[in-house]
């Protein structure tokens, strides 16, 4: 396997992992958003 090859396979690892915490920070953020405005609606009605 050439230097050249194995850095296309490097970049790309890189660039997969970096897409998975993207999405699991998204997630992470989704539901504490969802957690933080149901409480507030909560508070606000009773």
């Amino acid at each position: 396997m050439s230097k050249e090859t194995k850095n296309k396979k490097d970049v790309k690892k890189v660039a997969t992992k970096i897409m998975a915490i993207i999405l699991a920070s998204m997630m992470v953020l989704s539901v504490a958003a969802t957690l933080i405005y149901y409480i507030v609606a909560m508070t606000q009605n009773g």
